[in-house]
C-alpha cells in the first residue's frame, strides 16, 4: 500500500476516534512485547501491516508466519510512521487487534479473587497504567465504569506494554452492572469484599484484610469515588501519606493498594493462609 486510501484512512481513523473502534470492534496496536503477548495468549489479529522497503526481524517474520489467518499488508514506510504515531521512524509490524465483549464473565473469580474498578476516568494513559500494574501484583481483572476514557485508546495501549492482553479489562456504563455482578459471585459462595480508596478513608490501608476476596475502587482523577460507590463500598480505606501531598494520582495510588494487596496475600501464603503465593 503506497496511497493514503480508504483502507489506511479506516485504520488511520481507529487511532483518535473511539466511536469508529468500536464499530469496527478493532484497534491497532505495535511493538514487540504488546504483540508478542498478545500472540501467548490468543488474541484474534484480522491484519498485520508491515514495513514493504525493508528486510524484517525474525521476530517479525515468525509472528507473519504463525497468523496465517490474519490479513498480511505491506505498507510504505512513511504510511506505517503515520499510523506508529512515531513522527519519521515506522513500526516495523502494526496488528489490527481483534476487540474482545465487554463481559465481565470474562474475569475469573475465585476465592482469591483480586479486581480492581475504575470509577470513570479521564485520562487513557491511567487506564493502561492500572492494568499494568494490576497484571503485575496479580489481579484478575479491571472493569471501567461510567463515562470514561477508552481502554483501547493508543494512549492507553502503549501505558499498559501488553499487560492488556494478559489482563481481562471490561467496559460498563455503570455500578449497577458490577454490584448485579458481584451479588450472582456472592450467591455462588465467593464472598467478595468491596474496598473504596478515599483519602478521607476511616482505616489505614495497611490495617484492613486485603487477603479476602476483594474488589478494590479507583476513583476519577480529579473528583475521586462517586457517592453512589462511596456508598456501595463495604470499606473505605487510605493511604497514609507524610509531607506536602494530600493525595496520588489515580494510577499510583492503585499501584500502592495492589502492592499492598500483594504482599499480605504473599505473607498470608507463608504462614499457612489462603492467598495466593
Amino acid at each position: 500500500m503506497s496511497s493514503r486510501n480508504a483502507r489506511f484512512q479506516v485504520w488511520q481513523a481507529l487511532l483518535g476516534n473511539r466511536n469508529k473502534r468500536q464499530r469496527a470492534g478493532e484497534f491497532l496496536v505495535q511493538g514487540v512485547r504488546p504483540i508478542s503477548i498478545a500472540v501467548e495468549h490468543g488474541w484474534p489479529i484480522r491484519a498485520l501491516i508491515h514495513d514493504a522497503d525493508r528486510p524484517l526481524s525474525r521476530w517479525a517474520q515468525d509472528v507473519l508466519r504463525g497468523q496465517r489467518g490474519a490479513e498480511q499488508v505491506s505498507m510504505a514506510a512513511d504510511l506505517l510512521a503515520e499510523l506508529g504515531e512515531k513522527g519519521e521512524n515506522a513500526p516495523e509490524l502494526i496488528a489490527v487487534m481483534e476487540m474482545p465483549p465487554d463481559d465481565l464473565d470474562r474475569i475469573k473469580v475465585e476465592q482469591d479473587f483480586l479486581g480492581v474498578v475504575f470509577d470513570r476516568p479521564t485520562g487513557p494513559g491511567n487506564i493502561g497504567s492500572i492494568i499494568r500494574s494490576a497484571d503485575a501484583f496479580g489481579a484478575d481483572g479491571l472493569i471501567v465504569t461510567g463515562h470514561a476514557a477508552d481502554a483501547y485508546d493508543p494512549k492507553s495501549v502503549r501505558a499498559s506494554t501488553g499487560s492488556i492482553f494478559a489482563l481481562p479489562s471490561v467496559r460498563v456504563p455503570s455500578q449497577r452492572e458490577v454490584m448485579e455482578w458481584v451479588e450472582a459471585r456472592r450467591t455462588a459462595g465467593i464472598p467478595i469484599v468491596i474496598v473504596g480508596t478515599d483519602e478521607h478513608g476511616t482505616v489505614d490501608i495497611f490495617d484492613h484484610d486485603l487477603t479476602q476476596p476483594t474488589l478494590l475502587l479507583i476513583g476519577n482523577e480529579t473528583s475521586g469515588l462517586s457517592a453512589a460507590w462511596k456508598d456501595l463500598a463495604d470499606q473505605l480505606v487510605r493511604i497514609p501519606m507524610t509531607g506536602s501531598a494530600s493525595s496520588l494520582n489515580a494510577a499510583n495510588a492503585a499501584t500502592a493498594v495492589l502492592y499492598e494487596a500483594s504482599r499480605q496475600r504473599a505473607h498470608s501464603f507463608k504462614t499457612g493462609g489462603s492467598g495466593r503465593p
